[in-house]
């Protein structure tokens, strides 16, 4: 292939189906995930089970501490939010954002992107169902691609630009899985829980949860996802 993509992959539903449809347009994909203190880590492990199904060309886990900072249910002793409602996930920013998390994520995907003389970037934001976070807007990405090419050299010397697909970026979450099925996406490889157990079942109430469970009844698709409730 003479395409060749960076896809950050975190185990969960979207970055996954991102990955199929990066797959789908003829990208030779690298996937890059990130240990990064988050509270559980059996989405790594989904991950490596997906890069290893989907044949990627290579996969890599990069360890960052983001706990030193704190200031997340999802890096810190805060307790996830449960059994919200739909109004409630829809509105304000949830302590389970993690500060400049995706900011964090794109520039190590990019170093890595640089280095191979890859000028693609795949992530699986989403500006619909994003549970209030604010670097999953399209502004957001619009001014961190002009950031980008502007403080790397492949940028500057003219000879890449950088360009970051968002191909989720306006979809629901029915919208998603169903696209994602239709590329032959195995979603029970995928976790998007942000409690689960140490057997890495699904806690079924916070709201990643929430907004899975929902994704799956509104695509009319059978969720496998296995739950504690």
């Amino acid at each position: 292939m003479d395409k060749k993509a960076v896809v950050l992959l975190s185990g969960g539903i979207d970055s996954t189906t991102t990955l199929a449809i990066a797959q789908s347009q003829d990208y030779d994909v690298h996937a890059i995930s990130f240990r990064y203190g988050q509270r559980h880590t059996a989405e790594l492990d989904c991950a490596k089970r997906i890069a290893e199904k989907m044949g990627v060309n290579k996969h890599v886990i990069v360890d960052i501490d983001l706990r030193a900072f704190g200031g997340s249910a999802l890096t810190d002793d805060i307790d996830v939010p449960k059994a919200r409602s739909d109004q409630e996930i829809g509105t304000g920013i949830p302590v389970t954002y993690v500060p400049a998390r995706n900011t964090i994520f794109l520039s190590f995907a990019l170093a890595w992107a640089e280095t191979l003389g890859i000028d693609t970037i795949f992530i699986g934001i989403n500006a619909l169902d994003y549970s209030g976070y604010p670097d999953c807007r399209p502004e957001y990405i619009e001014a961190y691609q002009r950031m980008a090419n502007l403080a790397t050299k492949a940028g500057v010397e003219g000879n890449m630009a950088l360009n970051i697909q968002t191909p989720l970026i306006s979809m629901t979450k029915a919208q998603i899985i169903k696209t994602g099925a239709e590329l032959g996406v195995d979603y029970g490889l995928t976790l998007s829980c942000y409690d689960p157990d140490d057997q890495g079942r699904a806690c079924g109430a916070c709201d990643s949860c929430l907004l899975r469970k929902k994704g799956f009844e509104d695509a009319g698709i059978a969720d496998v996802t296995v739950y504690k409730i």
